[in-house]
């Protein structure tokens, strides 16, 4: 159960972050809108309704939640660099999940997903080391998030959520 709720692993980083780091996190966050299309190509509406495993999220679940995750951290990411510290409103992901705009096309958000990769990246690029040092705090977790975690946190989550589609895939033969 464990390789199927985590397929790559859990996200871990112990240290400073290093340029090396945050160039390749940068690299992934570019390359996820087409490695998620490449991962639901072909799939038909009853294979989109498969979950990844028991009791887990739909493959169309997760595509939705790649596109309402990526959009609240990139305007975390926004609110954090424009703002001293801030603290960043949560959102029930499981509830969104619920809703029922995640019965949409899987194309729609898609489209989305890649519109806020190509900004998120846009302004990745363009951010100095001091930068990713910029914080938000996370009241759920009680946690304070540098931008630089952030950004590995997020290039992790979604190769994460990739892997459930894959891995699904292989798994079925599909």
């Amino acid at each position: 159960m464990s390789n199927l709720q985590y397929p790559i692993g859990k996200f871990q980083h112990e240290g400073a972050v290093t340029q090396a780091e945050l160039e390749s996190w940068i690299q992934v966050l570019d390359q996820l809108p087409q490695r998620l299309s490449r991962a639901v190509e072909g799939l038909n509406d009853e294979q989109l309704e498969l979950p990844y495993h028991d009791g887990g999220w739909t493959i169309r679940q997760v595509v939705h939640h790649l596109a309402d995750s990526h959009m609240n951290c990139y305007i975390r990411f926004k609110l954090a660099l424009t703002e001293d510290h801030p603290t960043i409103k949560p959102y029930m992901e499981k509830s969104w999940a619920e809703l029922s705009d995640s019965k949409a096309p899987v194309s729609v958000s898609i489209s989305l997903f890649e519109a806020i990769h190509t900004r998120w990246v846009f302004l990745l690029q363009s951010m100095s080391s001091e930068g990713f040092d910029r914080t938000f705090y996370h009241p759920v977790y009680d946690q304070t998030y540098s931008l630089g975690i952030a950004l590995g946190m997020y290039a992790w989550h979604g190769q994460h959520h990739v892997a459930h589609i894959t891995s699904l895939r292989e798994r079925l033969g599909i």
